[in-house]
């Protein structure tokens, strides 16, 4: 009968292959989708590296515990302490960069802006540079986020609840005081904007662009990176505790292979 610790890690192993194997296939899939959207290709690379990553992890468990490979087995627990780190680190990385406050303007009217907060330098530097903002401007392209506005009309308009994102994004600052037709069109008035500020000209009435260039649509985007980091950072203490469970149950299953009963020359009892 074979030890409880190696039918763990066994069980657990053949959960992540078949995970793994997914991931693979979807980023495949991705890869020769002629159809899938530029939005949808983002996650292309990371999903073949998670596959392959865990693909390996797998592989190397499997073999340490259903084959008794004791090397394969000193590998894999290597990779989960490696594993354990990374998770620590990410803990931190997280904390120092959602740790600042993000200043928010209520205007009144039934939704919400975002004006420029004290976000770290990280987020702005890596997140909403050119090239990732061009990304996350087909998504919101791609996925007609500006589309699902409500349509009501004049007054009755200010009375929806929009989020911060949408408020930010597909309707200019209502500072600027632009004249409203409808949800995502707005006209300049003769005498300009109420505000010289920069995102009153920025704003226009191509649907493609509407405010995704706008200041006031990059810090939403950070507010709700900064929201799901926190979120992200529950997950990924959860995960640690799995994670070492696991590389105890490896260390458990470890000792077995090297302990008696487990050589290839002696019989399991």
């Amino acid at each position: 009968m074979v030890r409880v610790s190696n039918l763990i890690i066994t069980f657990l192993n053949c959960v992540t292959l078949a995970v793994s194997l997914v991931a693979i296939g979807l980023s495949i899939w991705l890869h020769f989708n002629s159809s899938a959207t530029l939005c949808q290709k983002v996650f292309q690379k990371p999903l073949l590296i998670l596959g392959v990553s865990l693909l390996v992890v797998s592989v190397l468990g499997l073999f340490g515990s259903c084959c008794r490979v004791t090397f394969f087995l000193w590998i894999y627990l290597f990779l989960l302490f490696l594993l354990i780190v990374g998770l620590l680190c990410f803990s931190v990385f997280a904390i120092l960069v959602t740790n600042r406050n993000v200043s928010r303007a209520l205007s009144g009217r039934g939704y919400k802006e975002v004006k420029f907060g004290d976000y770290s330098n990280w987020l702005q530097k890596y997140v909403v540079n050119a090239e990732n903002w061009e990304e996350i401007k087909s998504c919101l392209v791609d996925t007609k986020f500006c589309q699902r506005l409500p349509t009501g009309k004049g007054a009755e308009f200010y009375k929806y609840s929009l989020s911060a994102t949408q408020s930010s994004c597909c309707k200019p600052p209502s500072y600027c005081g632009l004249e409203f037709h409808n949800a995502t069109y707005w006209t300049m008035p003769k005498s300009g904007p109420a505000v010289p500020d920069n995102d009153c000209k920025i704003w226009s009435n191509v649907q493609t662009e509407l405010c995704f260039n706008c200041q006031s649509c990059k810090t939403a985007f950070l507010d709700n990176i900064k929201k799901d980091w926190k979120k992200l950072s529950l997950i990924n203490f959860g995960l640690f505790l799995l994670v070492l469970i696991v590389y105890c149950v490896g260390c458990c299953a470890l000792r077995n292979n090297r302990s008696k009963g487990y050589h290839r020359h002696k019989p399991y009892p």
